[in-house]
């Protein structure tokens, strides 16, 4: 991988990883209490859910990093995934509000905003586990496609390699 190559990737990586680390984990740690608090709505023992938060601070800033830094980030990202679609689920739950149509400035739109944008990172750590071009695949041939809707039992398409 060349220089270049490697910034941009090192890059990408932490456009989709610096909502949690450092900026959401840093929060939890400031304001555990409140956080605790939040957790509590899902968990009513205080003990549970400051494990939960526990929990979740610990994949917040360990799955990042080794996302950031390679090792082993496949699954690092796999298990970003499942966590931001579970935090979705369980906190922008846009649904229960009761207020979603009563307009664009209601709690439930903007939890719906957020419920979305926990399954497009979800998405993109998706990307990441299953694997995707590389930088210098993508600037030899920008048009190509990666024919992801190509069925396995045809083999790979004509003209493209394998991927492992």
């Amino acid at each position: 991988m060349t220089g270049l190559s490697f910034i941009v990737v090192l890059g990408v990586r932490y456009l989709l990883v610096v909502l949690f680390f450092p900026f959401s984990a840093l929060d939890k740690i400031l304001n555990f209490r409140g956080a605790v608090g939040q957790a509590q709505e899902m968990v009513p023992s205080r003990g549970a859910a400051t494990l939960m938060l526990m929990a979740g601070l610990a994949v917040e800033i360990v799955m990042p990093l080794c996302i950031l830094t390679g090792y082993c980030d496949r699954l690092a990202a796999f298990i970003m995934a499942g966590y931001c679609m579970v935090t979705a689920l369980l906190w922008k739950r846009f649904w229960a509000t009761g207020d979603f149509w009563a307009g664009s400035d209601s709690k439930g739109r903007g939890l719906f905003w957020d419920f979305l944008k926990n399954f497009s990172l979800a998405g993109g750590f998706l990307l990441i586990t299953l694997g995707s071009l590389t930088l210098s695949s993508f600037l030899q041939h920008p048009f190509s496609s990666t024919h992801p809707y190509a069925s396995a039992a045809y083999g790979p398409v004509a003209g493209e390699g394998t991927r492992p």
